[in-house]
């Protein structure tokens, strides 16, 4: 089955049979589905028809499974662009006390978390009009008119130094989180940093004037 024939019929035929692993194709969350490859495609569309290099990007993802791509932002999705660290405690939120998360990509020493389109312009000034604003890392958004590099379709084996997901798109039209969801994942991270950095004590504060001894260090 050709690219132009699947592009056509718009059935997800497997023309990215390397997408799937031997295994009755089971998925992998750090492995893009042929669905998954088409949405990213379509960030590439252009002109009239809305098509644009979509066929080319897919010939090109589908001779080269394992090589990054250059996709724009701002039509397809956006990117939020944060600190693995605090992106793991964004991630965090998300899953467990949130609507969960959209893709997922790290680059570079960063984590790449994939938004809806019109993210990167808002998420800035909801930012600096949130009370714990001032304590979320400024996060890089990447929207209409910045490029980024997205990982592999397939992971190279034992190469972890590049880019790679840590949540593969999967369908056609993921879920993508929105500007609100995104500064609420901001500020449950912030707030959880601050709130590991509180030491409670089980004693009660010692009187003015008394003599405080310290007995952590016995011999």
């Amino acid at each position: 089955m050709t690219t132009t024939t699947w592009l056509r019929d718009e059935t997800p035929y497997d023309v990215f049979p390397s997408l799937w692993t031997g295994d009755e194709h089971r998925h992998q969350t750090s492995r893009v589905t042929a669905d998954g490859a088409a949405w990213l495609a379509s960030a590439a569309t252009g002109g009239p028809d809305g098509r644009g290099d979509l066929g080319a990007a897919l010939a090109r993802w589908e001779a080269r499974p394992e090589s990054p791509a250059v996709l724009p932002c701002g039509t397809a999705f956006d990117l939020v662009n944060v600190d693995p660290v605090f992106g793991r405690r964004m991630l965090d939120r998300l899953w467990e006390e949130g609507p969960g998360s959209g893709p997922v990509a790290a680059h570079r020493g960063r984590m790449l978390l994939f938004a809806a389109p019109g993210t990167a312009h808002r998420l800035p000034a909801l930012l600096d009009w949130e009370e714990w604003g001032e304590k979320v890392p400024r996060p890089l958004c990447h929207g209409t008119g910045d490029a980024v590099t997205v990982p592999p379709l397939a992971p190279a084996r034992g190469d972890t130094s590049g880019p790679r997901w840590l949540v593969a798109p999967d369908t056609r039209h993921p879920w993508l989180p929105g500007p609100e969801v995104m500064l609420w994942a901001c500020v449950r991270a912030a707030r959880s940093v601050s709130a590991a950095d509180v030491r409670v004590s089980i004693f009660p504060p010692a009187a003015p004037g008394a003599n405080v001894y310290d007995v952590s260090r016995r011999r």
